[in-house]
């Protein structure tokens, strides 16, 4: 995916946080199949050279079949994504034209990934995301980094409930406590939660506390 289409579908104050794809696994069935399959149209053309130049030169032109077919291939693989914003999980598809499904962090209940022993030795595993959403369950399948895609999406989820979670994680750092000038903005940021019924009463004084302490 280009970055101008990307940044066009992104919120306002909505970033990337990790983008995968399917593993590169899942293609190399169909090329080498249509390589195979272009090596046989290559060594029928030469081996009807002797008997006629024209049929030899048609099975030639068939040569754009399957290297089209196999470009076709490779870019689908390229545009297929799955990304993890710090608001939802979007996956898009489409060379020519794009299909967008997206899915808030908020409605997502629980996150199964499956993983085979060749799953893990070459890096690739499904991942099946329950959310509260009509949908119910997306699947993505054989998806590369899949335990890097789980535990951002998780780590994503727990930010948004929690400003100060967001904040640690944005610096890459768990460990890492606000500023005191950060503490106000934080604590506005829980209010704001509240407000929105994310958090309960309770909840937010108890955070409250927490960072009222730090200052």
């Amino acid at each position: 995916m280009t970055m101008g289409y990307l940044e066009n579908i992104l919120g306002q104050n909505e970033k990337v946080v990790f983008a995968t794809r399917q593993h590169w696994l899942v293609i190399w069935r169909p090329l080498v199949f249509m390589a195979i399959v272009a090596v046989l149209i290559v060594v029928a053309a030469i081996a009807l050279v002797p008997v006629t130049v024209g049929v030899s030169l048609l099975g030639l032109v068939l040569l754009v079949v399957p290297l089209g077919r196999m470009i076709m291939v490779v870019l689908d693989w390229v545009n297929e994504e799955y990304i993890v914003t710090n608001r939802r999980i979007i996956q898009t598809e489409g060379v020519f034209n794009k299909h967008v499904a997206d899915s808030s962090l908020e409605k997502v209940n629980d996150v199964v990934m499956d993983q085979t022993f060749w799953g893990r030795v070459w890096g690739y595993g499904d991942i099946q995301i329950m959310t509260a959403s009509e949908i119910g369950v997306n699947k993505l399948h054989q998806l590369a980094n899949p335990v890097r895609f789980k535990t951002t999406m998780l780590d994503q989820k727990e930010a948004m409930s929690d400003p100060d979670v967001a904040h640690r994680v944005n610096h890459g750092d768990p460990n890492l406590p606000p500023s005191r000038e950060e503490i106000p903005d934080l604590i506005a940021e829980l209010a704001a939660l509240r407000d929105k019924g994310i958090l309960t009463p309770e909840e937010f004084e108890k955070k409250k506390a927490e960072l009222m302490g730090r200052m």
